[in-house]
């Protein structure tokens, strides 16, 4: 049975912090709704109501979309080893951009990560954990370089580049504020 909570508990933070993955889902009014998986040492827990993520250069850029239309979004995490559990922060959140002056606050939290795009604030007004005992038990093996790798051999002009051509409208074609 799922339990509600109106913030992040020092026992939630532990569990956060062991994860390799992590889902956002956002969604506009209308148009398609999105779930991104993310990974890497992209996200940190501030307080007990706030986390910020580092968002990284992908093929789209709908969760910025979305959060512009209708500022909504959900963080999830699965346990894919040890004891079944399912932990969903809901809220909204705050895009910070290479241009804004929070970044420069920000990023030192995080490790230097080739193509950062920007830095996702969320405020969680409610913390839900449920069973999980259906999700499988699930082996870490590494990080994926390649997309480290392509934003190294990219550069930051053709990264920039990329954001211009591929990045500042969603599939729906809603302005993402790149």
């Amino acid at each position: 049975m799922g339990k509600h909570y109106p913030a992040i508990s020092a026992d939630i933070q532990v569990f956060i912090e062991q994860q390799h993955v992590f889902f956002v889902g956002t969604a506009a009014a209308d148009g398609r709704v999105n779930i991104s998986p993310k990974g890497q040492d992209t996200l940190r827990v501030l307080d007990a109501n706030r986390v910020a993520w580092l968002n990284l250069t992908g093929s789209g850029n709908e969760t910025a979309a979305h959060l512009l239309a209708l500022n909504r979004i959900t963080l999830m995490w699965c346990a894919f080893e040890g004891r079944p559990n399912i932990l969903r922060l809901y809220g909204t959140a705050t895009t910070y951009h290479p241009r804004d002056a929070e970044w420069t606050t920000l990023l030192p939290l995080f490790p230097p990560l080739p193509g950062a795009r920007q830095i996702l604030v969320v405020d969680v007004d409610l913390v839900q954990t449920s069973c999980g005992m259906a999700v499988p038990f699930l082996d870490f093996r590494a990080e994926r370089d390649e997309l480290n790798d392509s934003m190294e051999k990219r550069g930051p002009e053709q990264v920039a580049q990329y954001w211009h051509t591929r990045n500042t409208r969603s599939l729906d074609g809603k302005p993402t504020g790149i």
